[in-house]
């Protein structure tokens, strides 16, 4: 059970992770110093040290092998809200790419 709260509070950090891309892509589709723009910015750098505190308490607690294994759910937290919130395409690659993901950290998992 220890493993799974784990696992569960290290796909919500790479999610908040995932989440500065978000504010940065947001902030790149207005102009540059305007209100939008440094709000998005603004964002980014809240979100950042949020997950730099959360990280470092995590980093503590499990072994930094198993900590990053689950760094590649951020790129697909990233797909998918880009998806959603900007109508960006997903193309089989993304998923097929997605898949090997998290296959990965299902196989590592379950050796763990």
């Amino acid at each position: 059970m220890k493993n799974g709260i784990i696992y569960c509070t290290l796909v919500g950090i790479n999610l908040l992770y995932a989440c500065v891309t978000i504010f940065t892509k947001y902030a790149s589709q207005h102009e540059l110093m305007s209100l939008k723009y440094l709000c998005g910015l603004c964002g980014a750098i809240v979100v950042l040290g949020l997950y730099a505190i959360l990280w470092q308490q995590v980093l503590k607690r499990v072994d930094l092998s198993t900590a990053f294994m689950f760094k590649g759910t951020s790129l697909i937290f990233v797909m998918f809200l880009a998806f959603i919130l900007f109508d960006e395409t997903i193309t089989w690659t993304n998923l097929l790419g997605a898949a090997i993901i998290v296959a990965g950290i299902t196989i590592y998992a379950k050796a763990d």
